[in-house]
């Protein structure tokens, strides 16, 4: 398990017949009761409702290999299913508490096929406790297990989200063979910054420009880490040997340069219009 521990569940061998007989009575109802208005559960393509229904049923035949004593790889049979649905985009764009329900509510309908097989075997109640305890455990340690890898899959994902919307915000763009712009719009923090200056770096030597018009007339206001942030792009695309044209500096920009002490050594033009008609149109 990606916990590093196995489900404490007692196997049964009549438990897990009983079960898996019964997979597909489970699947049916459990699909037949479904009523929810959004996420995967509520969507209304027949593509989706059959993937679905196939994941249901995948997930109650690995439930029931967990009460069976001949079988060793039901953990990670179980694991394999987990894993898959905490990367499955429908139920990552699905409210957790909406999955957590659909677990409650899963587990109900075996409490319910409990009882019939507790009045089948004319079980006592010491039988009938310990079948239900360990129906009960596995559902919560399963809930568990997944509420945790759910959690990390949708970190994982924002990350990725972060930074793809951090490469599209420091866009290189190449005009000529010779000139590159790097238009900023919005609020630069310190994380984009530093991504910026990574980004920026590595684009102008890949497309071995000799100038980069950096454009701000998008940007307006930046701290004394930004500026600063700024200012070492300037000296390392120098480094590079890329000179750098500011472009569309705003005036209160302008003034707390000023005010932080950061002289930019740089060529500036007031628009971006400006600075292609001179370096591009040239």
């Amino acid at each position: 398990m990606g916990t590093g521990k196995k489900l404490q569940i007692s196997p049964d061998k009549g438990l897990h017949e009983f079960f898996r007989d019964n997979i597909g009575h489970l699947t049916n109802k459990w699909v037949g009761e479904l009523n929810r208005p959004s996420g995967v559960y509520g969507s209304n393509d027949p593509a989706v409702r059959e993937l679905l229904t196939k994941q249901i049923n995948a997930f109650y035949v690995r439930f029931a290999e967990l009460f069976n004593p001949g079988n060793p790889s039901s953990y990670q049979l179980l694991e394999e299913w987990v894993l898959e649905m905490t990367q499955d985009d429908q139920h990552l764009n699905t409210p957790i508490e909406d999955i957590l329900d659909e677990f409650s509510r899963s587990e109900s309908l075996y409490l319910e096929l409990l009882e019939d097989f507790v009045a089948e075997r004319d079980l006592c109640g010491k039988e009938t406790l310990r079948h239900t305890k360990n129906v009960t455990d596995a559902f919560n340690q399963i809930v568990v297990w997944f509420t945790r890898e759910n959690a990390k899959q949708a970190e994982f994902k924002l990350a990725a989200q972060q930074t793809m919307i951090l490469e599209l915000s420091t866009p290189v763009i190449s005009l000529t063979p010779d000139v590159a712009l790097l238009p900023l719009v919005g609020d630069i923090d310190t994380n984009r910054a530093k991504y910026m200056m990574d980004n920026v770096l590595e684009q102008c030597a890949k497309l071995g420009v000799e100038y980069l018009i950096l454009d701000m007339s998008g940007v307006v206001i930046i701290d004394t880490m930004v500026a600063h942030r700024i200012f070492n792009i300037v000296n390392s695309l120098r480094l590079l040997g890329v000179e750098t044209i500011l472009s569309g500096i705003r005036p209160e920009i302008a003034q707390t340069a000023t005010q932080l002490g950061i002289g930019f050594d740089v060529k500036t033009t007031h628009s971006l219009r400006v600075a292609i008609d001179r370096y591009v149109m040239k």
